[in-house]
This record gives structure tokens, sequence and C-alpha cells, in this order.
């Protein structure tokens, strides 16, 4: 999918890009201006949906990746500008832009913004094994939680312990 972004918009690739690497829901990713996200180590961010105030470790990859996006933008332009206006994409477009290409690579199911999000938290898991950590990336309660939200399930436990043995 960011082959596909990157040659079709590199607004477009920068926000998946944003997305999978920030951790962040949709609502929270299109609002910041280039200035909340310009040589900085943390993004701050007042979430939409729970109003906390998060401070958000960027890796080395995304701050990267940002340098290179706002180079050629000022610190009062919007991280993601509408086309069509003088704000921000709204959540409804960035839908369409991570729908649009999964579908454009032949991914089927129910694709959305939130998928990076989910994205994030399955390939921290994967690498990191570290269910508590990520509980607290996403503010969940409980680890059963963190564990269904990244999809992994008794199918996947039960694959892993197939092969286990002391």
């Amino acid at each position: 999918m960011k082959e596909y972004l990157l040659h079709r918009s590199y607004r477009d690739y920068f926000l998946f890009t944003f997305g999978i690497n920030s951790r962040l829901r949709i609502s929270d990713i299109v609002s910041p201006r280039v200035m909340d996200v310009r040589n900085t180590e943390h993004l701050r961010i007042k979430e939409r949906k729970t109003g906390k105030i998060r401070k958000i470790r960027m890796t080395g990859a995304l701050k990267q990746e940002i340098e290179k996006y706002t180079r050629q933008m000022a610190d009062l332009d919007f991280l993601f500008p509408s086309r069509k206006g003088k704000g921000p994409i709204g959540r409804e477009t960035a839908w369409r832009i991570i729908n649009g290409a999964a579908r454009a690579c032949g991914i089927e199911g129910a694709i959305g913004t939130h998928t990076m999000r989910k994205t994030f938290g399955y390939h921290f898991y994967q690498q990191i094994k570290d269910v508590a950590i990520l509980q607290q990336i996403f503010g969940h309660s409980v680890p059963s939680v963190t564990l269904r939200y990244i999809s992994i399930n008794d199918e996947m436990i039960d694959e892993v312990l197939e092969g286990f043995s002391l």
C-alpha cells in the first residue's frame, strides 16, 4: 500500500505512513499543523475521544518522514491539507484514501483508517512481545482487550503452541 500511495499522492502516502507509525486515531491524525510535529521528539496530542493530553514518542523513521514531508511547508500549514479548502482533510476523506488504496492493492475485508492504529499494535506486539506496554500505549484497561484489539486470537495462540516444547 505504501508503494501504491507513494505513486498516487505524497500526502496520501504520508497519511498512511504517519498513521501506522504514530498509533493515533484518525481524528487525532488529521488535525495537527506542521509546527505540532516538526523538530520534536514527542507528539503532544489532546485526544478527541478521551480528552486526555498524550505525549507520544516518535520513532526515528517517523521523524525522518516528517522532516522530508514538511520540508516545503510553513509551520501554520495543516499536516494534511484539504485540496478543497483551507482546513485539513476530514476523517471521511482519510477513510476514502486508505480504503481505496487497500482495494487497489487487492486487500479485502474491512479496511479503514482505524486499521492503521491496529496495524501499529499488531506489529509492535510481534516485534516487542510485551502486551503490558502495548496496553499502556493504547490506554486499554486490561491486556485481553489489547490482544483482541490487535486480533491475537485463540487460533494464533494454538498455532504458536503447536511447535513449542521445553
